[in-house]
């Protein structure tokens, strides 16, 4: 809406806000918003700064859980579900154990080539009824 004000400047702020049926106040507060930010976005501000400079320590390995723990004991005060909120924001996001995995297409080779069911006895040459025993 303040893009459409700005866009227009020749149609003046009033008059658009009555048509679109928008008070006022409305459109100042959000103004003003832009001028100077609440508190809370001010310290998510800060916060995402520190979260960027921990993740950034940890070579890019440490995810949120991790990340919020770090936070916890320099003293900050900050729940998991914020520090989750601002790295998604950030576009941070720590590395999953278990590395790469292999794709489907690729053929794997047996570990036990010869596993209980079809190997012959030794004694007897043939394989047995089924049971390991």
């Amino acid at each position: 809406m303040t893009a459409l004000i700005n866009e227009h400047p020749h149609l003046g702020v009033e008059p658009v806000l009555r048509e679109l049926n928008i008070p006022s106040s409305t459109y100042y507060r959000w103004r003003q918003a832009e001028k100077e930010p609440c508190e809370r976005r001010r310290r998510d501000a800060e916060l995402t700064d520190r979260i960027r400079q921990v993740h950034d320590e940890s070579g890019g390995i440490y995810g949120s859980p991790r990340v919020h723990a770090v936070l916890k004991r320099e003293g900050v005060h900050v729940g998991r579900k914020r520090v989750e909120r601002l790295m998604r924001q950030a576009g941070l996001a720590g590395i999953s154990p278990g590395g790469a995995r292999a794709s489907p297409d690729v053929t794997r080779t047996p570990i036990w080539p010869l596993t209980w069911y079809n190997a012959a006895s030794p004694r007897t040459g043939q394989t047995g009824c089924g049971s390991p025993t």
